[in-house]
């Protein structure tokens, strides 16, 4: 059988009009400026003040990038040092979290994960006290320099010790608890283990505060505890069936922050849309999981088409986190695990992926039209968007496009973060951008981690590409042939 094309490459496309043309032989909606402007009054450059006062100095985020590189009791490495400093020195004013931090040693999704607690807590400020550092010297200032923490368990995916999983899943899944290895025991969370767990939450976010931490974020993406706790529809008891149940977690954890550390600022990255577990299909390319329908098993995935999204439900959690006077909410969309390619476009999948079902521009699309609507829905909300490193030497002219019409407020910077620390100084400054750095989604630094090896931009950060670990993770690629494009 002969494979599938690959779709074209996107740094193959060296006009914005070639990418206009692009978008729209595949049938791909989105909007994309002619021109992106420069100067404080430029859509990109301005500064916003939260309801409480802070100042985000411009529209740029850096996401939760963590590099499976800490120390085994979770304290950050000169690994982790050296990336933090990256996103301080990036330009970007609204860093949110540094990375997933665990709230103990059980939720900690590898060996390597960093973990908050009180022996940890100096390390973690002292790793937030670099990065304002580095931003300062880089950019003279931060004042308007806002960073988070990201709070999580990593439930159904916990992995805290070299060796198979433990997994300590929020629900029975029937096709993700099948993944797991024979043997591998899997423990539902009762509802008071998750009474207790909320606690340890709140005793973290009060470390956070202390480590001088301006907001945590309550994690609930990415098929991780937070997560799947939304989507518990068939779960009995306190934490399942209805929507008001199934946040019951997220309220005792932010009524709990209230109470012990008032003046810390609060946000939520959700998974808002989402869709059945994928597959690697016989032709290499990701399939959906054939699923008894209605599929109850979700959040933000319509029950009766499950490869389908539904913002129904999503829109009422955001409202309801309006009313819990949470102002900041980061959005974004399935999980790596389960689907990447709705959660991650890319046109190379990690060692244990499979190919695109379809150009990824598709999945960027959806990422964007489902955080424009979301917004629209519960526009009290500082909306940060999602999904934009695949878009490469377009991403500025869409990203202005997307905060000029009110899309989202914010730009959210993942896996480019690691190759080109610096694009949105670059962007704001209206310098050239250095095509040699763009991630060209090689998913190689999703491949190290899957493979125990820390994560990095091997093909394009010299640092990474001369370590021993960068020849190990170009054997592990699933086809060769997958070298940096210029």
């Amino acid at each position: 059988m002969t494979a599938p094309a690959r779709p074209r490459p996107l740094g193959a496309l060296k006009t914005l009009a070639a990418f206009r043309a692009h978008l729209q032989a595949q049938g791909v909606a989105l909007g994309c400026d002619e021109a992106v402007e420069v100067g404080p009054g430029a859509p990109l450059a301005r500064a916003h003040r939260l309801g409480d006062g802070r100042l985000i100095g411009n529209r740029f985020c850096i996401h939760p990038m963590e590099g499976w590189d800490g120390t085994p009791d979770g304290r950050p490495s000169e690994l982790t040092r050296r990336r933090w400093r990256r996103f301080g020195e990036s330009g970007a004013k609204l860093i949110w979290g540094g990375e997933a931090v665990a709230v103990r040693a059980d939720g900690r999704a590898n060996p390597n994960q960093l973990c908050l607690d009180r022996a940890t807590a100096p390390s973690l400020g002292a790793l937030r006290d670099e990065l304002a550092a580095a931003h300062r010297v880089r950019h003279g200032g931060d004042g308007d320099l806002l960073v988070g923490l990201q709070l999580t368990h990593s439930g159904r995916f916990s992995r805290p010790a070299p060796g198979p999983p433990q997994p300590r899943p929020a629900q029975a899944h029937p096709v993700l608890d099948r993944r797991f290895p024979d043997g591998v025991a899997v423990r539902v969370f009762s509802d008071d283990e998750l009474d207790a767990l909320a606690e340890t939450f709140v005793d973290a976010a009060v470390l956070a505060a202390d480590a001088g931490f301006a907001f945590v974020d309550v994690k609930h993406c990415h098929g991780y505890l937070g997560h799947e706790l939304l989507g518990c529809h068939t779960r009995p008891g306190r934490y399942g069936g209805a929507l008001a149940n199934r946040m019951r977690f997220l309220e005792l954890v932010v009524s709990g922050i209230r109470r012990r550390a008032p003046a810390l600022g609060i946000g939520v990255r959700v998974s808002a849309i989402d869709v059945v577990p994928f597959a690697r299909g016989p032709d290499g390319r990701g399939v959906p999981e054939p699923v008894a329908l209605p599929y109850l098993h979700g959040f933000g995935v319509d029950a009766g088409r499950p490869t389908e999204p539904d913002l129904r439900e999503p829109i009422a959690f955001l409202q309801r986190v309006r009313d819990l006077g949470i102002e900041l909410v980061n959005i974004t969309a399935g999980s790596p695990y389960y689907n990447p390619h709705l959660q991650r476009p890319a046109l190379y999948p990690p060692s244990d992926g499979y190919d695109p079902p379809a150009d990824p521009l598709h999945f960027v699309a959806a990422q964007i039209a489902a955080t424009a609507a979301l917004k629209r829905a519960v526009p009290e909300l500082f909306v940060i968007g999602t999904g934009y490193s695949y878009l490469q030497e377009f991403l500025p002219a869409v990203a202005q496009n997307v905060i000029r019409t009110g899309g989202a407020d914010a730009i959210g910077i993942g896996r480019l973060a690691l190759s080109y620390p610096d694009f949105p100084a670059d962007v704001l400054g209206g310098r050239p951008l250095d095509r040699h750095r763009l991630c060209r989604t090689f998913s190689d630094c999703t491949t190290g981690p899957r493979n125990g090896l820390p994560s990095g931009c091997y093909p394009l950060d010299p640092f990474y590409k001369e370590r021993p670990d960068a020849v190990r993770v170009k054997a592990l690629r699933p086809r060769a042939g997958t070298g940096a494009e210029t």
